[in-house]
């Protein structure tokens, strides 16, 4: 395959496309705004999203949809779970029917609770027989952009779907590993984000490695108890799309979501916290999909359950902390 697509010029289809460089003759960004889309090309920066790092020779920049898709036999989304339909249904007469569908977006749909994968399936017609796939794992865009040595995970139905994604995506500074476990990998990769703002809670309140350690185990045994109960597989969760992303996103300095939660816990207002963003945090929107994926199924969710009480119902963050602790107790 020597021509690959990106949906997204955000951060994370923007380190995605400098990573990949190497491995395809030609690299072609979608930008959903025009001006974004002429000054990453004139620029050959992303400075707004990913500053400092150049776009490589061959990787180009368009707000069409079409001389972006045409001719591609990848296409990897990279845009925000709330925008991915409408991208998909206006993209769709443009994707090859052949095309490998590579999702590396990281939410739940609210109004349906679908998965990345589900709502293609769903968008392109006859995408039963297409390839689909999810990439997730511990990364950040700024280090994969940098070249700095990452590991994640590619799912699909079937392995060999798997596997072609990753020999296609596989560098010397980005190793893939193969999985059919399709749900416990979106469902990692998008629940991971719900507790990482319960850590950055924690840190805001002023709490220190052991309250955060505790709520990383916790909600780790939520994702996984949610996962299973939708078919999923739990050694996934103590995978790199599970474990690895869990632990990057709820400690790292460059999380979003972890951003958003320490905010909160310093007393500052979501849409005061969220207006100051340029980027997305997906776990404020997973949140409610999630909570409500949990009362589908009857599991048991209580660290989501207080996210949502905190996001949603205004519940004050130290109290949502101590009505955790003071559950009926129970065994591990």
């Amino acid at each position: 395959m020597k021509h690959l697509a990106v949906l997204g010029a955000g951060s994370w289809g923007t380190a995605l496309a400098i990573a990949l460089a190497t491995r395809f003759e030609e690299i072609r960004i979608w930008a959903r705004e025009a001006q974004r889309a002429a000054e990453m090309s004139r620029s050959r920066e992303n400075s707004r999203y990913l500053p400092g790092f150049s776009l490589p020779a061959t990787v180009s920049v368009s707000s069409e949809l079409e001389p972006t898709l045409s001719g591609a036999g990848m296409v990897l989304s990279a845009v925000p779970s709330s925008h991915l339909r409408p991208v998909l249904l206006a993209a769709k007469e443009f994707i090859s029917p052949e095309a490998v569908i590579v999702s590396a977006t990281k939410g739940i749909e609210e109004h349906t609770l679908f998965r990345m994968s589900e709502v293609i399936t769903e968008t392109l017609a006859g995408s039963e027989q297409r390839r689909i796939a999810a990439l997730s794992g511990p990364a950040f865009a700024k280090e994969i952009a940098a070249g700095e040595p990452a590991a994640v995970v590619v799912a699909a139905q079937e392995i060999t779907g798997a596997e072609c994604v990753q020999h296609a995506f596989a560098t010397p500074a980005l190793r893939l590993y193969a999985s059919t476990d399709l749900i416990g990998v979106e469902l990692g990769a998008a629940l991971k984000n719900v507790i990482a703002i319960g850590a950055g809670i924690c840190r805001g309140l002023g709490l220190g490695s052991n309250s955060v350690a505790a709520l990383i185990t916790r909600g780790l045994a939520e994702i996984t108890r949610l996962a299973v109960a939708m078919g999923g597989d739990s050694r996934t969760l103590s995978g790199l799309a599970g474990l690895g992303d869990l632990v990057l996103t709820a400690t790292g300095d460059l999380s979003r979501n972890r951003y958003v939660g320490i905010q909160l816990g310093q007393g500052h207002e979501l849409t005061q916290v969220l207006a100051g963003m340029t980027m997305v945090a997906e776990g404020v929107s997973t949140c409610r999909a999630a909570y409500q994926l949990g009362l589908r199924q009857k599991v048991d969710l209580p660290i989501i359950t207080q996210m949502h009480e905190v996001l949603y119902e205004g519940k004050d963050p130290r109290r949502a902390i101590r009505d955790l602790m003071e559950r009926p107790l129970t065994n591990e």
